[in-house]
């Protein structure tokens, strides 16, 4: 997994790397651009509590794009159908899906939390 050139990346750590998570700032929101798991921590919770950590305090709505079987594990931590996509992500999601089965998710701030605007 490459990090975005101006984008955040997340780490989990035990006591090396075991996991990883990225994401870049788009209009409206942000964009879960990678999220990976050591094979020998997979099934540990660990990808959960790093998607958690890094959107703890996410203020507006993140965006995903995954394979179809992965739609239940992202709708476990919040995430569903993404409706309209921002402009730069709708055509991003456009091209990635004539090569590949993708879906498109969306987890919309949380309650409590202030939309930015």
């Amino acid at each position: 997994m490459r990090a975005p050139a101006q984008g955040t990346f997340w780490v989990a750590r035990s006591p090396g790397i075991i996991a990883g998570l990225s994401l870049s700032e788009v209009d409206g929101g942000q964009w879960l651009t990678g999220l990976f798991v050591a094979p020998d921590r997979r099934s540990e919770g660990v990808g959960e509590q790093l998607v958690a950590a890094a959107l703890e305090n996410a203020c507006a709505s993140t965006w995903l794009f995954c394979h179809p079987s992965l739609a239940l594990y992202y709708g476990r931590q919040g995430f569903a159908p993404a409706g309209a996509l921002p402009r730069s992500l709708h055509d991003k999601f456009q091209r990635y899906q004539r090569s590949k089965a993708l879906i498109a998710l969306e987890r919309t701030a949380q309650p409590g939390q202030v939309s930015a605007g």
